[in-house]
């Protein structure tokens, strides 16, 4: 089946710039960029001292839509059909990147048009605005690029939870297809199965993990979930992906939470010669502060590799849910600084800022660039039937799509893995007590 038409709006190249005679070289300012219907965005942006001085190629925000989102929009008043900048001078409490932003004080905004019938009919390759323009309310200007491309996708969605072992489906458009089935299970229930095709050991991060729950003499902790497992197949029945829960999600002393400094962790798993190999690990754990949310964090593993590369890192609201993302396009969810710099003309990380390990960024950056992934991921205690979309670029086989459905039902199933230990989970989620 084909890749579903999606566009995005890219914003790059901002900078600010003020009358000759202002002094303000000790400020800083950034940017919020809202369409209606998304959510708002945030990024920095740098002043220049002359108009002729060179603007910093690079990304600040972008987004996307798909064609039905297009037409839906389209079809309204054009007060839908807006990008809004806002531009703040930042305070001593503003801190963009964060879960949380402070106001700081608003030096105008830019409204930018969006031709969206023009956008349907060509599905991007487009630049709506570029140069310089001035920022209503002040006399200050506003330096930016922004222009649609198009950004095709596959689409797959879960026919149910995770844990019921749904079928999985390629959606284009009204168009479903059946690609993929799902298994949950336990796997004290499967291990065997699943060393007999991996040569695979825990990883060390976990080791101490289960020595504290295995040693002679000791009784396992009540409160722990551990050993969830779920095998991707194509519908031949081959196992083409899996997600194991290879660190346990335990709460932290004095609470029912499992807490950032001992989080549980996935391994996503695909097949190689004869065996299973490590592709990524999902970190996941209630945050302490800003609300109440589910933080994540995803690594690359490359082959070979001892170092792994970060990804994504983010939160997601526990009680209405929202998007795991990998995008390797703009702001602070694949990299660690919301001020990490990339080339606009590619729409795509620098690569040195990426990754932890030396060398290991521009080997990222050669794999993944633009938008690699999403998954929706429900509020806590709500049905859940993920859809996930991956960027065509990302998908050469069937186990490309699998891994990432895989990371798709590993995180949605962290929602339930990071739930109050003072609340139970249910049946399909609890492991037969033994016998």
């Amino acid at each position: 089946m084909d890749p579903c038409p999606f566009v995005r709006i890219v914003i790059g190249n901002l900078a600010l710039r003020f009358p000759e005679k202002s002094n303000l070289s000790a400020l800083s300012f950034y940017c919020k960029f809202k369409v209606k219907g998304f959510a708002t965005q945030i990024s920095d942006v740098s002043l220049l001292a002359a108009e002729s001085d060179a603007v910093e190629s690079k990304v600040h925000g972008c987004f996307a839509l798909s064609k039905a989102e297009l037409e839906k929009l389209a079809e309204k008043s054009s007060k839908f059909s807006c990008l809004k900048i806002e531009i703040y001078r930042r305070t001593s409490l503003g801190t963009p990147g964060c879960g949380f932003v402070n106001p700081g004080k608003l030096l105008g905004c830019v409204v930018v048009q969006l031709d969206l019938k023009s956008m349907l009919e060509n599905m991007g390759k487009c630049v709506i605005e570029n140069g310089w323009v001035m920022i209503g309310g002040s006399d200050a200007k506003l330096h930016l690029n922004v222009r649609a491309e198009p950004d095709p996708r596959f689409v797959f969605r879960f026919d149910g939870e995770p844990e019921c072992s749904p079928q999985i489906f390629q959606v284009n458009g009204n168009v479903t297809q059946p690609v993929f089935t799902c298994k949950f299970s336990f796997r004290n229930s499967t291990e065997r199965n699943l060393r007999s095709r991996s040569s695979l050991s825990e990883p060390s991060t976990s080791a101490s993990c289960f020595n504290s729950v295995t040693g002679d003499g000791e009784h396992p902790p009540k409160k722990e979930r551990k050993g969830w497992s779920i095998t991707i197949h194509d519908l031949s029945g081959s196992p083409v992906a899996a997600a194991s829960m290879v660190t346990p999600f335990v709460p932290s002393p004095g609470s029912d939470r499992v807490s950032k400094s001992n989080p549980g962790a996935w391994l996503i798993l695909r097949p190689g010669h004869s065996t299973w190999r490590p592709w990524g690990r999902l970190e996941a754990w209630r945050e302490s502060t800003g609300g109440d949310r589910l933080g994540y964090r995803f690594d690359l593993i490359p082959d070979g590799g001892i170092d792994s590369i970060p990804l994504a890192n983010s939160n997601i609201s526990k009680k209405s849910g929202g998007k795991f993302s990998v995008d390797i396009t703009t702001g602070p969810t694949p990299m660690t600084s919301p001020n990490s710099s990339f080339d606009f003309s590619s729409g795509s990380g620098s690569g040195s800022e990426l990754g932890s390990a030396s060398g290991s960024g521009s080997w990222a950056h050669l794999l993944y660039r633009g938008f690699v992934m999403s998954s929706t991921v429900q509020g806590e205690g709500k049905c859940s039937k993920p859809e996930v979309e991956v960027g065509v670029q990302h998908v050469s086989c069937a186990e490309d799509a699998a891994a990432f459905v895989a990371l798709a039902a590993a995180m949605d199933l962290s929602m339930d893995a990071c739930r109050s230990f003072s609340r139970k989970l249910r049946k399909e989620l609890r492991q037969p007590e033994p016998e």
